[in-house]
């Protein structure tokens, strides 16, 4: 137990009092009771669910799940609890009104000595604010990439993608599930990268054009490359990776004379 001064019933009452007044749920269960009911919740437990404490202690934590709560992570820590584990995962719960939070739970098994039995404590903190801010930025994050790799249609079936600055796999990543997604949706016949304003042909940028190559070739669209360079044919002979594979042309203009 940590460093204290208070002693006897001073000590508990103030520990119990502290406890209240965290901003955490804490809840403590015991598995040797059928079903693994809770013995203990704190204040904080009761806010953050809506639940009261007669809906709660002797009662399985499972009532916070709900219809859209993610079996899997159930799953964990349902096998935590029965290997004596401590799990930390966040996950979909519910509050007594019906309104999801996201919970991000800790489970620690903590065993007594003087009662020769191990107990689980339970720490819920609400992230959903976090998550809500997470999920915006993705959001943004999506609207940029897709204004940042705009898909040009310039003739029925056929597009352009210009290509500009520098290249991360994470760039070239993403620029693929953005393309491959928008590709399958408006079911382009043909499209053209024009590689005229890339900086840099690193290992990534071939490897990831020749995957964006294979990705297409799957969903019936034809590749064509545009202002090729000789770093590109150099890079992709270091690479062994086969240029003749995919069609490729000076300027979009002339790619466009082969496609008419």
């Amino acid at each position: 137990m940590g460093t204290h001064l208070l002693q006897g019933d001073a000590f508990y009452k103030t520990l119990e009092k502290a406890i209240d007044h965290t901003r955490v749920g804490i809840t403590i269960t015991d598995p040797t009771i059928a079903d693994n009911p809770i013995v203990y919740a704190n204040e904080s437990f009761q806010q953050i669910t809506g639940y009261e404490e007669d809906d709660i202690i002797g009662h399985n934590c499972r009532f916070l799940q709900g219809k859209e709560t993610d079996k899997d992570a159930v799953y964990q820590i349902k096998r935590a609890v029965e290997n004596a584990d401590s799990i930390e995962i966040t996950i979909l719960n519910y509050r007594k009104d019906g309104t999801p939070f996201w919970n991000e739970l800790h489970i620690d098994p903590v065993y007594v000595e003087s009662e020769d039995k191990t107990y689980f404590i339970g720490i819920q903190h609400d992230v959903t604010k976090q998550k809500e801010t997470e999920e915006q930025l993705k959001t943004s994050e999506d609207e940029v990439m897709a204004l940042s790799t705009p898909i040009v249609s310039i003739a029925e079936g056929v597009s352009v993608l210009p290509l500009v600055g520098s290249m991360s796999k994470e760039r070239i990543d993403t620029i693929s599930d953005h393309i491959t997604e928008k590709i399958s949706r408006n079911r382009e016949e043909t499209l053209i990268v024009e590689l005229s304003g890339i900086r840099d042909f690193n290992e990534e940028v071939i490897r990831g054009i020749y995957r964006l190559h294979d990705l297409l070739n799957l969903l019936g669209t034809t590749l064509i490359i545009s202002g090729i360079q000789p770093e590109f044919a150099a890079q992709s002979a270091k690479l062994q990776m086969d240029l003749s594979t995919i069609q490729t042309y000076g300027t979009v203009k002339e790619a466009l004379k082969y496609i008419q």
